[in-house]
């Protein structure tokens, strides 16, 4: 189980500091699927990239982060050496560039388990090609030989070589067709069903796409948590004002135009290097009121159900 306390992360900038994350708390228990989405800018890739390594912009200012009973020394970059790939793994965004364009599949993954100390397997890195339908002659071919979507694949096989207990899966079917998003987000889960991971974050931009294979929905709007529920509860049943209009921005199969128009959500997010007082939200929301101008905590309103807004 991982569990995130009041994590904040800044990015250093000429301007000042850029409050990425501004507070955030959550959990994931194991065997757990976290989906967690918002529009681009809202905290969701530094999210993920905080809790195995920040880059040197970032800046851990407060919060904890716990997996399986231990504290993640996320602020300290050698003091994560050994907990990455090991116990936090992480299938970045734009994963398909992320292979060496100079070694052949089979060397790269070798190399790659000598320089963590761990033991070459070829039955078992057999099974996991096989669970993602990508053939054993793969492991003799360069990345250049590959599609799009075998390459997101193999990275997908390789970034959980190692039996993690939480994977973080950042945008990995942005770049890919709509067949090849549902077959990879399948075999995500499978690796879950496997028992190759403990947990996982997907995170992305596609609501529809995680309620296929995510147990629980996490929406994020300007650094802070605005929404957390089950899937199903977050897609029929949400209460923040934002996750409804995000729901309502989404077509649907089989409306046409004249019986339900589409209509995105007015205005922009707000610049994280001088963010508003209370909601974050408020400027762009239909229901805001005078208390909005305090900030509202996140609520349980309902077992696993938590909303921070006053309407609520």
């Amino acid at each position: 189980m991982i569990t995130v306390d009041g994590l904040r992360v800044y990015y250093r900038t000429l301007k000042g500091d850029v409050r990425a994350l501004d507070g955030v708390t959550f959990d994931v228990r194991d065997g757990e699927i976290l989906g967690l989405a918002g529009e681009s800018g809202c905290g969701k890739t530094t999210l993920g990239k905080s809790l195995i390594r920040m880059d040197g912009r970032m800046k851990h200012v407060a919060g904890t982060v716990t997996l399986d009973g231990r504290s993640l020394p996320i602020a300290d970059d050698a003091a994560m050496v050994p907990f990455r790939f090991h116990e936090v793994s992480l299938i970045p965004q734009y994963s398909m560039s992320a292979l060496n364009p100079t070694r052949k599949i089979g060397r790269m993954i070798r190399e790659l388990l000598k320089a963590r100390q761990a033991p070459y397997d070829e039955q078992e890195l057999h099974k996991r090609l096989e669970l993602v339908g990508l053939g054993v002659e793969t492991l003799e071919r360069y990345p250049i030989e590959l599609s799009g979507g075998m390459k997101q694949r193999m990275v997908m096989v390789i970034s959980t070589l190692l039996n993690p207990s939480l994977l973080i899966a950042d945008e990995i079917t942005s770049a890919l067709d709509v067949s090849t998003q549902k077959a990879v987000a399948t075999a995500l889960a499978g690796f879950r069903d496997a028992g190759f991971l403990k947990s996982m974050i997907f995170i992305t931009h596609d609501i529809s796409l995680t309620y296929q294979i995510a147990d629980t929905i996490m929406v994020m709007y300007a650094g802070k948590l605005a929404e957390k529920a089950p899937a199903k509860t977050m897609v029929t049943a949400p209460r923040h004002p934002y996750t409804q209009l995000l729901l309502n921005s989404l077509p649907e199969v089989g409306v046409r135009y004249g019986q339900r128009r589409l209509a995105g959500i007015p205005g922009s997010p707000p610049s994280l290097l001088n963010p508003p007082d209370g909601c974050r939200f408020r400027d762009r929301c239909p229901l805001a009121y005078g208390k909005c101008a305090e900030e509202p905590p996140p609520v349980e309103v309902e077992p696993g159900h938590f909303v921070a807004c006053w309407k609520a």
